[in-house]
């Protein structure tokens, strides 16, 4: 049977943790990552994520498993809380399934992306 792509990204919803981006601050104070998966053009267009680790999505399943020699140093282990972030949520709920399957229990992926969180984040600052 074909699936469509919304199909491939609701699957991927049910077998993630889903992040909003008012809990990104919980997640970086109990040691998880935020791992911005946008490529350079789009960071660069978009704005940055300051506290989140930049991996292009080519390279998030090598450098993310903890028995991969090439891992990233801030990886610990499986049970470490995983945020992928793309531009709007799509692409990171795909991303954060795939760390599910290389058996991290607490991959997630920022509902809304980076567009949610820059739009919390102007509200954030305007209620100051």
């Amino acid at each position: 049977m074909t699936q469509r792509a919304d199909d491939l990204v609701a699957e991927a919803r049910r077998r993630i943790r889903r992040v909003r981006p008012a809990q990104l601050g919980a997640v970086w104070a109990a040691g998880g990552l935020v791992v911005d998966i946008r490529p350079e053009a789009e960071r660069r267009a978009e704005g940055e994520l300051d506290e989140a680790v930049v991996v292009e999505r080519i390279a998030l399943e090598s450098w993310l498993d903890p028995h991969c020699a090439h891992r990233l140093l801030s990886v610990r282990d499986c049970d470490q809380w995983i945020v992928v972030v793309s531009s709007e949520g799509y692409a990171s709920s795909l991303a954060a399934a795939s760390l599910a399957d290389l058996g991290f229990e607490n991959a997630g992926d920022l509902e809304g992306g980076f567009h949610a969180w820059r739009a919390w984040s102007d509200r954030k600052v305007v209620r100051l």
